[in-house]
């Protein structure tokens, strides 16, 4: 008799199992593919650039760009894209802070730029 019992017992738990990927699953969710940011080439304005780097990324990255806390950024355009950079920027992580509602959009454009062009 206990044989029949388990033998139901499975049979149930195997019906409730196929009836639970059938009917409960929530709809499969389609792949996002993430949203590539784009950063406009402008022309660099070298002083306001500086002036932020001073104020905002000096203490981290060195006066010379060599990195002390932060990396060195001597040729962080050889090793990021602009749009790397600026989300780096933006958004932080790995240790550094997110500057966004800290600097201005036009600031970190201007920043981006004129880092990519360290080579």
């Amino acid at each position: 008799m206990s044989k029949w019992v388990m033998a139901a017992i499975a049979g149930s738990a195997g019906l409730l199992a196929i009836y639970l990927l059938l009917f409960q699953l929530p709809p499969k969710e389609e792949a996002v593919e993430p949203s590539r940011t784009s950063i406009p080439i402008t022309t660099v304005d070298i002083a306001s650039a500086e002036s932020v780097y001073k104020s905002n990324c000096m203490s981290c990255h060195g006066d010379q760009y060599q990195g002390s806390m932060g990396p060195a950024l001597k040729q962080v355009g050889n090793e990021m894209s602009r749009e790397e950079i600026y989300k780096k920027i933006v958004a932080g992580g790995g240790g550094m802070p997110s500057f966004k509602g800290r600097i201005e959009d036009e600031e970190i454009i201007n920043l981006t730029n004129w880092l990519a062009d360290f080579k």
